[in-house]
């Protein structure tokens, strides 16, 4: 089902904290910046992708400047690579909606992630940022890493870390994710299942899933 772009990326955020919470990057939280700063690109664009920015909706191409508000939504079969600053990216995978709700080169920021997969990814190494992810399944908090972040076989929602550390909490539950482990959640609101490795066959389909197979 194609992504609906009718909805109002202000009123976003509060559906998805009241379905059931947010995913936020460990550390002091970064104070929004003001709508229409640029603060990234559209660096690889697959299908059909669009950007809805004030209520002004339009096709997203590769070389697009991205703004904090910009809310961007993947077609079927579509896929949207996209840098913030010049370190950190984010993968889109189909059918996927998103909301750059802020977001400062070096600091961090926040987003988030209404229906679909993504992947979060800065390499290791780099000074910590602190950055946020809310989704209507919990809150994850990550300070540089890559991660996973969507559906995943049985899993409604599930969180895989490839390298890194981040703290996912969900239905009162907090869970600290390693290196090479995911969690899964079973609805908005469960708490997220206890700790496990992935296996490599489950990992190759979630990164497929974004266009990273």
């Amino acid at each position: 089902m194609r992504p609906s772009h009718a909805l109002n990326p202000r009123l976003f955020g509060r559906r998805l904290f009241l379905a059931g919470g947010a995913l936020t990057l460990m550390g002091a939280g970064v104070g929004a910046a003001q709508a229409n700063t640029v603060i990234g690109k559209a660096v690889k664009i697959t299908g059909d992708v669009t950007r809805r920015q004030a209520g002004h909706l339009e096709g997203l191409s590769a070389g697009a400047s991205l703004m904090d508000r910009d809310f961007v939504a993947t077609g079927k079969e579509s896929f949207a690579a996209l840098a913030l600053g010049d370190d950190t990216s984010l993968l889109l995978g189909s059918e996927t909606e998103l909301l750059i709700d802020s977001f400062i080169a070096g600091q961090g920021g926040t987003i988030e992630l209404g229906t679909g997969q993504m992947m979060f990814d800065r390499a290791e190494g780099l000074t910590k940022i602190d950055f946020s992810m809310r989704t209507a399944f919990g809150m994850i908090g990550v300070r540089g890493t890559k991660f996973f972040a969507g559906p995943s076989r049985d899993a409604a929602f599930a969180i895989f870390v490839e390298h890194g550390l981040v703290e996912v909490t969900g239905g009162g539950v907090t869970r600290q994710v390693g290196r090479g482990e995911g969690v899964d959640f079973a609805a908005p609101g469960a708490a997220p299942t206890a700790v496990a490795r992935w296996g490599q066959a489950r990992i190759r389909e979630a990164y497929a899933s974004v266009g990273a197979g």
